[in-house]
């Protein structure tokens, strides 16, 4: 049976010159970079760039990596600022665009949205569509404490805010959540909570 090698010993390896190294690291994260890039992007096209763009910047400052902290802390932090700024550069872009266009893709997203709801039936498929639906800060903090197993003070280090901040933030989005799925799930979740 063959031992996995530990985040700090294959950043050793990296920053020796084993790149190949580099990309065991990538495997191991991607998926929960790809988690939280979706919830701040919304889009699978989006998220696949935000969380390519992590990868390429945590490659990149690697070197700067202080061993103090856990290495998912500093590149869900790395995660955060790049969806951020990936937001913010789109937003930009999407101010562009003229009154008819975003009309009808507004008009378009309602009635893809009202399709998914009647084919997504399972609690975890609504509590995934409900943590979408929350901003981009509020789905963080719950993906990073609860999906990535995250403490307030290793999401306070990623988020650059302190942890009882963010005990705060949590408590208000996990009240918003809730809010979203009692819109989504109506009398169902009383049962789910």
């Amino acid at each position: 049976m063959k031992q996995e090698l530990s985040d700090l010993a294959l950043i050793t390896m990296i920053l020796e010159g084993n790149t190949a190294a580099y990309a065991q690291l990538v495997k191991r994260h991607q998926r929960f970079v790809f988690t939280l890039a979706m919830r701040f992007a919304k889009s699978r096209e989006d998220a696949e760039e935000i969380s390519q763009d992590c990868f390429v910047k945590a490659y990149r400052a690697l070197g700067t990596f202080k061993q103090d902290a856990k290495f998912t802390t500093w590149l869900y932090a790395i995660t955060y600022t790049t969806a951020m700024t990936f937001l913010r550069k789109k937003r930009l872009d999407i101010a562009s665009i003229d009154d008819e266009g975003a009309a009808i893709q507004l008009e378009n997203h309602i009635s893809d949205y009202n399709a998914n709801t009647i084919e997504k039936t399972s609690g975890h498929a609504y509590l995934n569509q409900a943590i979408g639906m929350l901003l981009p800060d509020d789905a963080a903090i719950i993906t990073l404490f609860y999906k990535g197993e995250q403490s307030l003070e290793e999401i306070g280090q990623a988020l650059n805010m302190e942890s009882n901040t963010i005990k705060v933030k949590l408590h208000r989005a996990r009240a918003r959540l809730k809010e979203k799925l009692q819109y989504l799930l109506k009398d169902e979740v009383k049962e789910l909570i």
